[in-house]
Order: structure tokens, then sequence, then C-alpha cells
């Protein structure tokens, strides 16, 4: 894996719960790493679903393998470009190479 294609700033998230000081939980998206990662569009569309029109945008990203993303699965999710991307597929690259990653965002 190249450096020079790791070219773009991604931000990955878990959905976590902590406690107030009154100890009521507070459910939360928090970051699990900030990364540098390859980007490749794959394909956008529209969809139609009761009556609503919803543009969407699959992409694939690939960062390094690191023990803090070892276990990044379709629970957590991908920030980019100010845009939240919803993962379908973490699959490993080599051993402990990489990760590649597969998303869906709304472009609306």
């Amino acid at each position: 894996m190249r450096a020079g294609s790791l070219d773009r700033r991604i931000v990955l998230q878990r959905f976590t719960e902590t406690r107030d000081e009154y100890n009521e939980p507070v459910l939360a998206w928090a970051t699990l790493a900030t990364r540098w990662a390859s980007y490749e569009p794959i394909r956008d569309g529209e969809k139609f679903s009761a009556s609503e029109t919803a543009a969407s945008l699959s992409a694939r990203f690939v960062i390094r393998h690191s023990s803090a993303v070892a276990d990044l699965n379709p629970k957590d999710r991908l920030t980019f470009e100010s845009v939240v991307h919803q993962i379908l597929n973490v699959k490993p690259i080599g051993r402990r190479e990489g990760i590649e990653i597969t998303t869906a965002a709304r472009a609306d």
C-alpha cells in the first residue's frame, strides 16, 4: 500500500453509551480513529421508495491496518468531507496490511 494514495482524511466513529452527572445513559457517536485513506466512488444514483426520491453515493475507502480499527464493523460509521457514510462491508487486505471499507451515503 503506497502512502501517496492515502490522501483523504476520514473519521471512524462508534455508537457508545456513557453516563452523565445524574448517572443517566447518554447515547452518542464517539470518534474511534482518524485515518488517512484512499477514496474511490463506486456509483451514485437515485432510489425511489414510499414516494420519496433519495440520491445515494457508494464509495470504497482503504486504510492501513491498526489495532484501533481492527474490529471495525457495519455498526460503526465513517465521516468524510462532512458527509456521514454508513459502513456496509469491512474487508481485510493481506495479513494486517490494510482494511477496505465499502460505504453508502445520502447525497442530498
